[in-house]
């Protein structure tokens, strides 16, 4: 499905946002990733329910009813897809077949919460595909014309399936996401189910209130909505400044510049700059200004201006609406509610975040993927601490790197601690291994996995996509202490002398710890910032082909 990119940005929205204030409780992705029960297995879709026989008009939510005849009837002109279908059918057999959307002689309150519920969503995601102005006629009809409301006709019992049938799909799109399988798009994450029926019911029962309270959606979504909006009032007063840079290479405090003005006035549109100081002096305030935008994009916090800084402000502010809707779309793939206990690594961020017992506990930078060996998104179980470990060389850098080495030189093998072991080769542990002093394992079929490096100047570069797809840490012992942080063999002194030790160790877990490797260019931080950073592997490009039908 395709969306026609058009913003309306005048619908107000019925949902429920935080408070700034507890912005503290969430880190820079803690809504973001989640635990999938099921791992990478397909769930079946679920059998259609029973009927409820026990429901009848003494004891019904309505007191109108209809046949299953009229629903098949219904289901085969409307040409409902086999999924969509069961859950009309699923619906109504647990209702014995009692109208949801209509009592007896009138529109059930939740009815208007619904279609505001879906032209909301429109507004602010540009998807009119779930636009239908005239099953919206025919409830202002009825609405508005007491007439009209005939319980003997089939307009009536049409409009009570087509409402339902509308349900579903606007809460599989705006809360499951598109169409479009996530592994087109290098996702392989399992992708969130959402029970539509389930969430009707709740509709239902909730009579169409606090509507946010059930929303199946990651906290991130709403949080990253609310900056959509305030994104789209600034593209409605027309976007923000350019900075005409005249060819300095750096501003910084203490300058003076008619460039140091824009810079002023396009900090401010975007929230980085208070004040309503415009004077061309590049003071204090102005460098913090600049260092709060550096955090947000993933430069260098030094407070200075330099041509790369310009460039990304200057970039326009749809530009920034495409990426939040994007990201936007990322997270309704995810479930709601993260585990207790997990790792997650958020490629475009280079960043790998720890988390505990439902709470943000630290991060670190790590090296990625290069965009020719991209870092592969997917999930895990980190299972398996391997201290002073061997490295066998992956295929593609035996073929391209290690052979044309031996050819050229017999004795490249010692020289690079390298041993043959049958058609492959591996390198022995020390200080000049390749993985460092540790690795840490969680078995996948992409063959990627944590560890240390001898490489450590990587880690002073605001990007880092530098390796052949493993993931290098800055903290690697960091990372082992607390792994095993509840075994008293390991502690500090151990893990050193393991590490050091050029004998390989492999030590099991007593609990397996959830690995996601994710890929996100726009989240809120815990400090309720909203972050952007580069699309390193061009899948932020992949997915606006599909959603803003940019060719």
């Amino acid at each position: 499905m395709i969306i026609r990119f058009a913003y309306r940005y005048s619908i107000q929205l019925i949902f429920i946002f935080a408070p700034m204030n507890r912005f503290v409780r969430y880190a820079a992705v803690t809504a973001i990733i989640f635990y999938s029960c099921n791992g990478n297995k397909e769930k079946s879709p679920p059998p259609v329910a029973p009927r409820d026989t026990t429901i009848n008009k003494t004891n019904s939510y309505s007191e109108l009813f209809f046949d299953s005849a009229s629903m098949e009837k219904y289901i085969v002109a409307e040409k409902l897809h086999d999924t969509l279908a069961d859950r009309v059918r699923s619906f109504y057999n647990s209702r014995n077949y009692q109208y949801a959307w209509f009592l007896d002689g009138t529109i059930a309150e939740y009815v208007p919460t619904f279609i505001e519920m879906q032209n909301n969503y429109i507004g602010y995601s540009g998807d009119s595909s779930l636009y239908d102005p005239r099953l919206e006629g025919i409830i202002d009809s009825i609405k508005n014309n007491k007439d009209s409301f005939n319980v003997k006709s089939p307009l009536l019992m049409n409009t009570e399936l087509r409402l339902t049938e509308q349900f579903f799909r606007f809460a599989n799109r705006a809360w499951a996401g598109s169409n479009q399988q996530p592994k087109d798009l290098g996702w392989f994450i399992p992708r969130k189910k959402v029970d539509v029926v389930s969430l009707l019911d709740s509709l239902i029962r909730n009579k169409g209130k606090d509507v946010s309270r059930y929303e199946p959606v990651n906290r991130q979504y709403n949080l990253l909505k609310e900056y959509l909006l305030k994104y789209y009032g600034i593209e409605k007063e027309g976007g923000w400044p350019a900075i005409t840079d005249p060819g300095k290479k750096v501003y910084k405090e203490g300058d003076s510049s008619a460039v140091i003005t824009q810079i002023k006035r396009r900090l401010f549109a975007s929230g980085d700059f208070e004040g309503n100081d415009t004077s061309s002096s590049f003071t204090p305030r102005l460098a913090e200004a600049v260092k709060n935008y550096q955090t947000r994009y993933g430069f260098t916090s030094d407070g200075k201006v330099n041509s790369k800084l310009v460039k990304e402000m200057n970039k326009p502010v749809g530009d920034r609406i495409r990426q939040i809707l994007i990201n936007m779309e990322r997270i309704r793939w995810v479930p709601a509610e993260p585990p207790a206990n997990y790792l997650l690594i958020n490629i475009p961020e280079y960043r790998l975040h720890v988390y505990e017992n439902g709470k943000y506990a630290w991060n670190m930078g790590v090296v990625v993927g290069t965009p020719a060996h991209n870092t592969v998104i997917f999930s895990g179980d980190l299972k398996y601490v391997v201290f002073s470990p061997y490295w066998n060389v992956p295929p593609g850098i035996l073929k391209n790197e290690v052979l044309p080495g031996i050819r050229r030189d017999p004795s490249y093998l010692a020289r690079h601690h390298m041993e043959k072991i049958g058609n492959s080769v591996r390198q022995k542990p020390g200080p000049w291994n390749s993985l460092g002093g540790v690795k840490f394992l969680f078995p996948n079929s992409y063959n990627i996995y944590l560890h240390d490096t001898p490489s450590r100047s990587l880690f002073d570069r605001d990007q880092r996509a530098f390796s052949h797809g493993c993931i290098r840490l800055h903290e690697p012992k960091r990372l082992a202490q607390y792994l095993l942080r509840d075994d008293p063999k390991w502690d500090s002194a151990s893990i050193d002398k393991a590490m050091k030790s050029q004998k390989e160790q492999y030590v099991t877990l007593k609990q397996t710890v959830p690995v996601f490797i994710g890929y996100f260019t726009a989240w809120v931080d815990r400090e309720g910032r909203l972050n952007f950073r580069d699309d390193v592997y061009g899948h932020d490009k992949k997915m606006a082909e599909h959603l803003f039908a940019v060719k």
